[in-house]
């Protein structure tokens, strides 16, 4: 996998984690919508594409190994410092719900005890971030596009599927809530950003500029479209879907019992990356992958999260995510305006 393509998988892979694997995100933020949910797709994926290419591009120029340069950047050394303060908690929060989620899928898909799936990511976790930037990237390159490809596959089959009547019944619940949409394709990448900014900022030493703007496009525009599959797969089944802890399984029931069980392990597989992202971006913003502080820290994380991952994923997702998102507007709104106004002002310096 050349360079481009190894910054899009990372990018999708701090994304496409338990909730958007699961299903259980793209219900909260899109599904619910009916048919404008669609729509808060689109804006979802313009936004993810266009945060992706900026986030490259700062990091960079800047030469960055973590995201407090570009916060900095972008926000100012005060606003840079509140965001930094949040992120550091909502890092580890994130792995907590990706360890929630893992427990999810091994019992209710795999029939296995949900200490097994919570432990085993997250002894997969530290052993992959033993070896620094090398095992985050190359973990990345193998698993993104697996997950990738069974989400996809489950989304087709269930776009076959003949329709109940349902999904009128979604779109006519979705008008109550008017234009909600637009809020909900925003809230959603806003609470997206924290994750792909400490993971893309530790890139920046290590590649080119045209294949990091060129990566971090690509990636957002392969979050952008797994969000419409999704969704649109997912109205065909709405609301049923909704009393499930993993909505996409339950897409997947239609299927043979052991493609249902492959996929569960896929699902699984595909939490991975997220989990790896989480703790990754919160140790190489306290020390340089690979190092032996990195390296302590990472098993700190992973422990101190065990017990959170005892709650259930659907309450974690629910209460944890809008807020994650709120917190992230303000780094949205940094990574969307600001750049503008550096090339205004440089081009003010320039004819001055």
């Amino acid at each position: 996998m050349n360079q481009t393509l190894k910054i899009a998988a990372v990018y999708a892979g701090g994304v496409i984690g338990a909730g958007f694997a699961s299903g259980r995100e793209i219900l909260q933020f899109f599904i619910s919508h009916g048919e404008r949910g669609l729509w808060g797709a689109v804006i979802a994926c313009v936004l993810f594409a266009y945060l992706g290419a900026v986030i490259m591009a700062l990091s960079v120029s800047l030469g960055t190994q973590n995201y407090l340069t570009v916060l900095n950047k972008v926000l100012g050394r005060k606003l840079a410092r509140i965001i930094d303060v949040l992120s550091m908690f909502m890092l580890p929060g994130g792995f907590a719900v990706m360890l929630a989620g893992s427990g999810a899928v091994f019992k209710e898909h795999l029939g296995l005890p949900p200490l097994l799936g919570i432990f085993s990511t997250a002894v997969f976790c530290s052993l992959v971030l033993m070896r620094g930037m090398r095992g985050f990237i190359g973990i990345n390159a193998v698993l993104v596009p697996v997950k990738i490809a069974a989400i996809a596959l489950v989304c087709f089959i269930a776009l076959t599927m003949p329709t109940t009547g349902q999904a009128e019944t979604a779109n006519g619940d979705a008008q109550m809530k008017g234009f909600m949409f637009i809020w909900s394709g925003i809230l959603y990448v806003s609470y997206n950003m924290i994750v792909p900014l400490a993971v893309l900022s530790s890139l920046g030493k290590n590649v080119t500029l045209g294949k990091g703007i060129l990566g971090g496009f690509l990636g957002g525009v392969g979050i952008g479209l797994m969000i419409l599959l999704v969704t649109a797969a997912g109205l065909v089944f709405y609301p049923a879907i909704a009393e499930y802890e993993i909505p996409l399984l339950f897409m997947a029931s239609f299927l043979p019992g052991s493609f249902k069980i492959a996929l569960g392990i896929l699902i699984w597989i595909a939490i991975l990356t997220t989990a790896v992202a989480d703790v990754h971006g919160f140790a190489s913003r306290l020390a340089t992958p690979g190092c032996k502080k990195y390296q302590i820290i990472v098993i700190v994380v992973v422990v101190c999260m065990l017990p959170l991952a005892s709650l259930k994923f659907s309450l974690l997702v629910n209460m944890l995510y809008p807020l994650f998102g709120y917190c992230g507007l303000l780094l949205l709104a940094g990574l969307l305006f600001v750049p503008a106004i550096m090339v205004i002002k440089r081009k003010i310096k320039l004819l001055s």
